[in-house]
């Protein structure tokens, strides 16, 4: 077991006087008075870990910064995350009576054996006109047709 490890696994084990003190060392500020002691444990062991082995990357923390403002300026209800495709995650859609199956790649997607940079390219290509990608497949807010999504791994 390494040294990280060890001083994650001992977190558990601390009174809370010694979760505080752990806390101002190592976000050099007082902990926020109502945290949960489990809470506390996890933040505590997230930044262990965070100085180990880096932290989120600065394009992901610009994010969940503007992602905080926007909630923060038109309410929680408003939010939407979006839809995240794993890589391996197929989606199916049937059109003229033909099923169509699209592979999602880390840098794009597959479709008939050919790369794609966009669902929009393949909505294109399987009706001949111009269509929203996520739409097409469904994803998204609004859903053209009904659309299965499986990762590989559930086959």
């Amino acid at each position: 077991m390494s040294a990280l490890e060890n001083e994650i696994g001992s977190l558990e084990g601390l009174p809370t006087h010694e979760l505080k003190i752990t806390w101002r060392r190592l976000y050099r500020a007082e902990p926020p008075r109502c945290m949960p002691r489990d809470l506390m444990i996890r933040a505590l062991a997230y930044r262990l870990q965070e100085r180990a082995h880096g932290g989120l990357a600065p394009a992901t923390k610009r994010k969940l910064r503007s992602l905080v403002v926007e909630i923060e300026a038109r309410g929680v209800q408003v939010f939407d995350p979006g839809v995240a495709l794993k890589p391996g995650a197929r989606l199916i859609r049937e059109w003229a009576g033909e099923t169509h199956t699209v592979i999602v790649l880390e840098d794009g997607f597959d479709y008939d054996g050919e790369r794609y940079p966009s669902l929009t390219k393949i909505a294109a290509k399987i009706t001949g006109a111009h269509w929203s990608g996520p739409r097409f497949f469904g994803i998204g807010k609004t859903r053209a047709r009904p659309v299965a999504v499986a990762d590989a791994t559930d086959e």
